[in-house]
């Protein structure tokens, strides 16, 4: 029995060093290469199918919804946090709010499984000054730099009131099917 003892040593060793050296300690980016197969990494606009539906507002002041529907088509990857959308009118650019009462939460999507996110906004009053003329919604997923332009034909947006230039719009969480 006391050759077992260092045999069970160097076993216990070894395992406690390959966890090691799996751990990524929690700080890292979450953009590690989709090859190493660790856990965590970051979908990648690039590597995941979007699609837009859109329920869009008939009339100024009413409210209107885009649905985006983001499937992942390689490897497993990890949603931490909430979407960013941009909307574009010309050379303005302003970025759409997360719903004040959206939980952030950790999503990991596998292969071929999809979330989904809601854009909403209020449709603004074309040519009366309070309203952004949106030709494209650039969409972009946390934790990762890259972008998806969509074209914008749901009509103007219409800006809160205060000056600041924000639209009267926000960007919901992703949801999982049965959530």
């Amino acid at each position: 029995m006391r050759a077992s003892a260092p045999i069970t040593a160097a076993f216990a060793f070894a395992a406690a060093l390959a966890l090691t050296a799996c751990d990524d300690g929690g700080g890292g980016s979450g953009t590690e290469d989709r090859e190493s197969g660790r856990a965590g990494v970051a979908c990648r606009i690039g590597e995941v199918a979007v699609d837009a539906v859109a329920s869009a507002a008939p009339a100024a002041g009413d409210t209107g919804t885009v649905s985006f529907t983001v499937t992942n088509r390689g490897a497993a990857c990890t949603l931490d946090g909430l979407p960013a959308v941009t909307l574009s009118a010309g050379g303005t650019a302003v970025k759409v709010p997360a719903d004040a009462a959206a939980p952030q939460r950790k999503v990991t999507l596998a292969e071929d499984t999809a979330v989904s996110f809601t854009l909403t906004y209020v449709r603004g009053e074309a040519g009366d000054g309070r309203a952004l003329a949106v030709t494209t919604a650039r969409v972009a997923l946390p934790g990762a730099a890259d972008t998806r332009d969509f074209p914008w034909s749901y009509g103007d947006v219409s800006l809160k009131d205060g000056g600041d230039g924000a639209p009267d719009a926000t960007v919901g969480p992703f949801q999982q099917a049965g959530d």
